[in-house]
């Protein structure tokens, strides 16, 4: 019988437009540790679909198709999503990600949550907050230090 959700992916799976959709990939491979599963080409040398398995989930990734109101995040502008990445090292992947052209939003930092992370900008606009969870913290201790780091 075919399943509704196909093994290997989850309910919910971020697809990114990105403008140069074959660096992206390079990107992601190299700096994050993703695999490339497959591609598939479009006209005009663009790639029309492709997946990557990034941990244990699955990313979708394609070329910007203006025709089809498939764009890319507009260079320079804040993006209304991101993506967290959670990793074995988060100094390590953020660095890795920098050298090849990441930029990075404030300092790598342990949070008052219990996650050390970097937020950083790709080199194609989508924004990720690289994290390592370094801390179970208890649902009363999370909202003191939530109150307390927001002023609250």
């Amino acid at each position: 019988m075919v399943k509704a959700i196909p093994d290997g992916y989850e309910a919910t799976t971020p697809y990114l437009i990105v403008d140069g959709a074959a660096a992206a990939i390079d990107f992601y491979v190299a700096a994050f540790g993703a695999t490339e599963l497959f591609r598939i080409a479009a006209p005009g040398d663009r790639i029309g679909h492709a997946e990557l398995r990034l941990g244990r989930g699955v990313i979708m990734l394609a070329d910007p198709f203006p025709e089809m109101g498939a764009l890319p995040p507009e260079k320079g502008k804040p993006v209304p999503v991101s993506f967290v990445f959670y990793c074995a090292d988060v100094d390590a992947v953020a660095a890795r990600a920098v050298a090849l052209g990441a930029r990075l939003r404030g300092a790598i930092e342990d949070k008052f949550y219990g996650d050390r992370m970097a937020s950083l900008i790709d080199p194609f606009g989508h924004c990720w907050h690289v994290s390592t969870h370094v801390e179970d913290v208890a649902p009363d201790e999370l909202d003191r230090r939530a109150k307390a780091a927001m002023g609250g």
